[in-house]
């Protein structure tokens, strides 16, 4: 007798939209979840395991490269697999979510690269997930097309020869997708965005020149790219094609991350195409982890915070070399600038930092980089042109003049700067007006000309609470206490009600955020992402 179907996915608690069911088809939904049943348990497994380093890290205050993979630290033998052709100039990347008008947008930059963002540019409503799907396929068979309702502007894609490569960042490990279920289990979010996106596009891709790209977010160990390795090589069988296709740029964006770049690689080697320096989430990374470490783990204001910064120089340069060595891409930091359409002052020196930043990166070694706006595309193409010239990416430089110690990557201390109290009120005004949109579907917003996402408002509410657990002291005399962040926070909320007008406000979700971004700031038990208590009141 023949063993009885698998059980399929449940789509829970989801209203039905246009067209889910060209995404949602019966053959990807087996397809996700074949790699639900495979891969969650070890997902599962690598999260617990996050949770003893974790402890770990408090209990010593410290951070080493690990003895036991030394081996492949030490060997210059291995490379990784070479980039393909569509991935071999990466001088600049455009990042954003995949919105219809933003995917048409990216693609015609003029940026080499697009990261279409599932991630942390994204609020992951069931709308988002599945109409960013949508548009992607749309885009790939040339299907799309926007009107912008306000001003009637018509967008359509360039030229196939002038578009971006995409590059597919899905969400990290630790979040659920609540409305896809197995026998009551939800599946991670990284599976439902690889999962879909690669059984509808992969071959897709590989017709159209190019192929199935991911970025890697919020990885923590060797280990956990030692698991995406296995699916890819589990996904490139399943749908028939050739082993090496996939190929994944892992964002370096967690302290731990940094002490494995070389293993990460190694993990991933016919598959990697390289490394970014994930600049926020990375800051956040190191208050999470060292956040009861004492003063010398205390961060400053994030807009003090440079890549300049002795512990950040560490970081980057180091990632450099690492990349290289190994054959590997290394992509810089975010340049979040918005541009202002009234004020051109604060655009020229906003261009200029922007610049100087993207200066500083192509000089380092760096093969590329990425910015928020189209705008930024050509300042940042002319501080890569520079140096490239013709050449697609500078991977000859072996930074062999680079030596970091482990010590050097948490020298917080050597950072000459300090939390003030203007930083404080800047951290409650950035978390509430970001939190308020993404509990309302956006995941990119627009705060003081500067593009925010999860991470920024990740460092702004792990700042608070680092700063009141550290009992720091403002330079007006304050100190920083549950209280002071409460008064804080309730100045923003009615600097935003005068700001918007009684309606507009009663409209928004200011409240829920105003009362979320304390719930994650003060309480003692940190919770370890700002987007796990807000998924929970993401409608």
């Amino acid at each position: 007798m023949s063993a009885p179907a698998p059980s399929p996915l449940a789509i829970v608690d989801a209203e039905p939209l246009p067209r889910q069911d060209e995404v949602l088809t019966d053959a990807a939904l087996a397809f996700v979840a074949e790699l639900h049943r495979r891969f969650t348990p070890r997902r599962d497994e690598l999260l617990a395991l996050r949770g003893e380093r974790r402890a770990e890290i408090a209990r010593t205050s410290t951070l080493d490269f690990l003895p036991e993979t030394e081996a492949v630290r030490v060997d210059d033998t291995w490379k990784v697999a070479p980039a393909p052709a569509a991935l071999d100039d990466r001088r600049v990347e455009i990042t954003g979510p995949t919105d219809r008008k933003m995917t048409i947008n990216a693609l015609n930059s003029g940026a080499k690269v697009w990261l279409a963002d599932f991630e942390d540019a994204s609020a992951p409503t069931w709308e988002n997930v599945i109409t960013g799907q949508l548009n992607l396929i749309d885009a790939y068979t040339r299907n799309i097309d926007f009107t912008d309702p306000r001003s009637g502007k018509s967008y359509a894609l360039k030229p196939a020869a002038e578009l971006a490569t995409v590059v597919t960042r899905p969400r990290g490990w630790h979040l659920n997708e609540r409305h896809l279920q197995l026998d009551g289990s939800p599946v991670p979010g990284a599976l439902v965005d690889f999962g879909l996106y690669f059984f509808h596009n992969a071959q897709r891709l590989i017709d159209l020149g190019k192929g199935p790209y991911f970025y890697l977010p919020k990885t923590e160990s060797h280990l956990e790219a030692r698991l995406w390795n296995d699916i890819f090589v589990f996904a490139q069988d399943h749908v028939g094609i050739p082993q090496g296709t996939v190929r994944a740029t892992v964002l370096i964006e967690t302290i731990t991350a940094a002490y494995e770049m070389e293993e990460i690689l190694y993990e991933l080697r016919d598959h990697a195409s390289g490394l970014n320096a994930g600049r926020w989430d990375y800051l956040f990374s190191i208050v999470k982890n060292f956040r009861d470490g004492g003063s010398k783990f205390v961060l400053p204001d994030r807009n003090l915070v440079t890549m300049t910064a002795p512990f950040m120089r560490a970081y980057t340069e180091l990632l450099v070399r690492t990349c290289h060595k190994r054959g590997a891409h290394a992509i810089g930091g975010m340049a979040a600038f918005i541009p202002s359409r009234r004020d051109a002052e604060v655009n020229k020196v906003a261009f200029e930092k922007v610049k100087a930043d993207k200066d500083r990166e192509a000089n380092d070694g760096f093969d590329g980089s990425w910015v928020a706006h189209p705008d930024l595309v050509p300042i940042a193409m002319a501080s890569f042109d520079a140096v490239l010239g013709a050449k697609p990416n500078q991977k000859d430089r072996l930074r062999e003049d680079v030596s970091v110690a482990a010590g050097d990557l948490i020298a917080i201390d050597t950072l000459d700067a300090k939390p003030s109290y203007d930083g404080l009120r800047n951290a409650v005004a950035v978390g509430i007006r970001y939190i308020e949109a993404w509990l309302r579907g956006m995941g990119a917003v627009a705060i003081f000309n500067l593009m925010e996402d999860a991470a920024t408002a990740e460092i702004s509410r792990s700042q608070i609470w680092q700063w009141i657990n550290a009992d720091v002291v403002f330079e007006n005399g304050e100190h920083a206490t549950a209280d002071l962040a409460r008064e804080v926070a309730a100045e923003e909320l009615a600097a935003i009600r005068a700001e918007i007008g009684d309606e507009a406000f009663a409209s928004g979700r200011w409240q829920q955020a105003h009362d979320l971004l304390l719930q994650v700031s003060l309480d003692q038990d940190y919770a370890d992402f700002l987007t796990l208590p807000a998924y929970e009141q993401l409608r």
